[in-house]
């Protein structure tokens, strides 16, 4: 009878085939469980990192499905770094936020936490790193030593990180994530394989770095070096007239040929060590600035993380005796 009365009236006629339609697409829109299917992001969607090294790698890895945004540039302390408004701002329109961890954004740790709690996506790209074993290096307080990017095959670990936090946000771009970060990877596997081979070439007895701050464990544990920062983990920390003196009779004993200053910390104490040397009729250079807590100029090669590491690499080979080319691995560093 109902079939009958719609097709003798013409208003519940066109009612049920509105409501056929309705069926159909949400029958469209229904997986085969029976669940709605999840709401796929808006593309490109933003991403922040806060230091320059991870935002060169999530720039990487997301490839054109998201606009990154790096909020502590180059020549600037990650240690004392304090998020202005403009920061909290940009956190809070991202979609996306990835941080290093292990106490390296201190300053602003109360605020990824904030984030984190009002359901925002953030990610600490060393979380799994500080999960799978002894790999963290800490000082003799039990303080985190933050700086894992100096070590290749740690930041390695830190793009899968990434690539993993852009898919859960962004399942339909996982198949990218994943190919865009094994290409990465291979790429830093060569870079790995340079760094083991021009540190090498260094003479043993010279296989010491000095530095402003102790900012080079993981290089120094990755590819044999001895590491000597004057100041401690943190650049918070303060160096003594006896840190000077006792590091000045290292450089005299072991005949070290060079010390290096850090583009984002003062390098008074490191001349200070020059002097010292030469006081005591032991020539030292400055071999040259090394790139710690921050990258190069945005726009040029030591302003991506490869070539932030090539740039160190290559720089510490040379002025300690080592071999290695000019340009570095793949001949883009800039002259010095």
């Amino acid at each position: 009878m109902f079939i009958r009365s719609v097709a003798e009236n013409p208003a519940r006629r066109f009612r049920a085939f509105v409501g056929s339609l309705l069926i159909a697409l949400s029958a469209l829109l229904t997986s085969c469980t029976g669940e709605p299917k999840e709401k796929s992001a808006e593309i490109p969607f933003q991403a922040t990192a806060t230091i320059a090294m991870i935002a060169d790698v999530v720039r990487e890895v997301a490839g054109e499905r998201a606009k990154v945004n790096g909020m502590i540039g180059s020549g600037v302390d990650p240690h004392l770094y304090k998020p202005t408004s403009t920061d909290i701002k940009a956190l809070q329109a991202s979609d996306v936020i990835f941080y290093n961890g292990l106490n390296l954004e201190g300053k602003m740790g109360d605020v990824l936490v904030r984030m984190a709690r009002s359901g925002k996506s953030v990610y600490a790209v060393t979380e799994e790193i500080l999960n799978s074993g002894d790999f963290v290096i800490t000082d003799e307080e039990d303080h985190y030593d933050p700086h894992v990017w100096m070590d290749v095959t740690g930041w390695i670990r830190a793009v899968d990180v990434i690539a993993g936090g852009l898919a859960a946000y962004d399942p339909a771009g996982e198949s990218v994530y994943l190919e865009n970060a094994s290409s990465y990877k291979a790429e830093l596997v060569k870079l790995d394989t340079y760094a083991k081979k021009a540190i090498a070439s260094i003479p043993e007895q010279q296989r010491v770095l000095v530095t402003a701050h102790d900012a080079f464990g993981y290089m120094a544990r990755a590819y044999g070096l001895e590491v000597r920062g004057i100041q401690g983990i943190s650049t918070e920390s303060e160096a003594g007239v006896k840190d000077i003196e006792n590091l000045v009779t290292h450089l005299v004993e072991r005949s070290i040929p060079a010390v290096f200053v850090e583009t984002s910390v003062s390098d008074k104490n490191v001349r200070a060590l020059v002097e010292g040397a030469a006081a005591k009729d032991h020539p030292v250079v400055i071999g040259g600035e090394l790139f710690s807590d921050a990258m190069g100029a945005e726009g040029t090669y030591e302003g991506t993380y490869i070539g932030m590491l090539d740039h160190n690499i290559t720089t510490i080979a040379r002025a300690l005796g080592g071999e290695a080319p000019e340009g570095g691995l793949n001949g883009k560093l800039s002259p010095q």
